[in-house]
C-alpha cells in the first residue's frame, strides 16, 4: 500500500473520536494511515510537541492530513462532515437541510452531554498523565446520565438511529462514547433501565466495521476494578494497530 497519496489519521485506536472516524473510513473502504500520536505527551510522538502542534494548535486527537493537498483537519466530527463531502456519503450525512440538522444537531449536542462518559468513566482509569477532581467527574457522569435519558425518551424512543431511520454520522460519534463503557469492553456503566438506547447498541454492533475499530477496547477487557498498567493500555493499541492494518491492506487489495 502506497502512502504517498493515502489519507493519515493521527492519533491512538484507544481513542472515542479516533474510533468514530476510523469507523467511517474502514465502512467506506477507504484507505488510510494510522499514525499513533501520544494524547497529551510532549514528546516526540505526542500531541502536544510542536511538529503536532503545528498541524493542530488545539492538540489534540485526532487530525486527518491529506498529503497531496496538504491539506489537515481536526476535531472529530468536523473530519467526518468532510469526508461525507469530499466523498458524497449522504447515506451517513444527508444532503436535505432538514435531515442534516437532525444529525448536525446531535452532533453539536454530543460535546458536552454523552462525550463526558470518557471524563467520568474511561479517562480517570487510562489517562496516567492527568488528574481528575472528584467533583468534576461526578459533574461528568451526571450529563452522561442525563444524556442518555434524553436518547432513551427521546430521539431513540419511536427511531432505531438517533436521527432517524437509518444509520448516520450521529450514530457513529455516540456509540464511540457509549459502546466503550458496555460489560464486555471496559464495564463501567450499567445500562438496565434503557431498553431502547440497549435496543441501539444491539443494532450499533451490527453496522460493519464494528468489531474491527473496537479492537483496543476488547483487548483491554474490564477495567471498573483496577485500572490498567500503562504496558496493557500500549498492548491494545498496538494489538488494534497491527490488526487495523491487515485489514485496510486487505480491503485496500480488493479496490
Amino acid at each position: 500500500m502506497s502512502t504517498d497519496s493515502t489519507l493519515i489519521l493521527y492519533g491512538v485506536p484507544f481513542s472515542q473520536p479516533v474510533r468514530a472516524v476510523m469507523w467511517l473510513l474502514v465502512m467506506k473502504r477507504v484507505p488510510f494511515r494510522l499514525q499513533l500520536i501520544n494524547p497529551g505527551s510532549s514528546g516526540p510522538s505526542g500531541s502536544r510537541h510542536p511538529d503536532f502542534l503545528a498541524r493542530n494548535p488545539a492538540g489534540t486527537i485526532p487530525v486527518l492530513e491529506d498529503p497531496p493537498s496538504g491539506f489537515v483537519l481536526g476535531e472529530a466530527h468536523a473530519i467526518m462532515c468532510y469526508l461525507c463531502n469530499r466523498y458524497g456519503w449522504t447515506d451517513l450525512y444527508p444532503d436535505g437541510a432538514e435531515a442534516r440538522g437532525r444529525v448536525d444537531a446531535y452532533l453539536h449536542y454530543h460535546h458536552r452531554n454523552v462525550r463526558p462518559a470518557s471524563l467520568a468513566l474511561v479517562a480517570p482509569r487510562i489517562r496516567k498523565d492527568l488528574t481528575f477532581n472528584e467533583a468534576v467527574r461526578a459533574d461528568a457522569e451526571a450529563s452522561f446520565t442525563a444524556a442518555l435519558t434524553a436518547l432513551e425518551r427521546g430521539w431513540l424512543k419511536n427511531e432505531p438511529f438517533i436521527a432517524g431511520a437509518s444509520l448516520t454520522l450521529a450514530d457513529l460519534a455516540a456509540y464511540a462514547e457509549i459502546g466503550q463503557t458496555r460489560a464486555c469492553f471496559t464495564n463501567t456503566y450499567d445500562f438496565s433501565g434503557l431498553p431502547n438506547v440497549h435496543g441501539w447498541i444491539e443494532r450499533m454492533v451490527a453496522v460493519d466495521g464494528h468489531d474491527l475499530v473496537h479492537v483496543a477496547l476488547r483487548e483491554l477487557g474490564d477495567i471498573s476494578q483496577e485500572p490498567p498498567s500503562m504496558e496493557r493500555i500500549k498492548q491494545a493499541n498496538r494489538t488494534a494497530l497491527h490488526t487495523l492494518n491487515a485489514a485496510i491492506e486487505e480491503f485496500t487489495g480488493a479496490l
